[in-house]
């Protein structure tokens, strides 16, 4: 484990990006193995609260792909080549659970003044998708309804998400 803080911030930043890219380049099973791999690297060199991440990472799994599976169904979101899905694709699954991590590490900053996440959530989680949209591993068919619907949705999900990883995950900060 890597007892430096920001030594663990920083492994669990890159070890996010290198899942989310692999994950939208290459959105497959084979990409969902290599985020549960990545989850396992985290887990061993990163996180000290394993128990309360898993069950924080299960919510987050949970609230996220239903979020994403109702921008599916409404045509919010697409996926290039496919009927609108009954649920979140795994790979879209696999993302979450990568992004939960960073609720409890390399984002936790974000937690430290109240306002922030509904100010940073709509903007950042409108360009992730939208980047990749640009990657080809979704559509965003009404383009700017569509990022607006996901700001909207991140704006409400995000700091529920940081709201319940205070009380499940106790050590981190916020």
């Amino acid at each position: 484990m890597i007892h430096s803080e920001a030594g663990r911030n920083t492994v669990n930043f890159l070890l996010f990006q290198a899942g989310w890219l692999v994950c939208v380049l290459y959105p497959s099973l084979a990409a969902t193995g290599l985020a549960v791999l990545i989850l396992a690297i985290h887990f061993l060199l990163v996180s000290s609260r394993r128990g309360a991440e898993v069950w924080f990472i299960a919510v987050g799994i949970l609230l996220g792909s239903l979020l994403d599976s109702l921008w599916l169904r409404t045509g919010i979101l697409g996926i290039e080549g496919t009927k609108a899905p009954q649920f979140a694709p795994i790979w879209l699954i696999a993302i979450w659970a990568l992004f939960m991590t960073t609720l409890c590490h390399s984002l936790s900053w974000v937690a430290k003044r109240a306002w922030l996440p509904f100010i940073l959530a709509p903007f950042a989680g409108s360009f992730a998708y939208w980047s990749a949209s640009q990657l080809g591993a979704v559509t965003l068919p009404g383009n700017t309804i569509s990022l607006i619907a996901i700001g909207t949705g991140w704006f409400v999900l995000f700091p529920l998400l940081l709201f319940i990883r205070k009380h499940l995950v106790r050590d981190s900060v916020s």
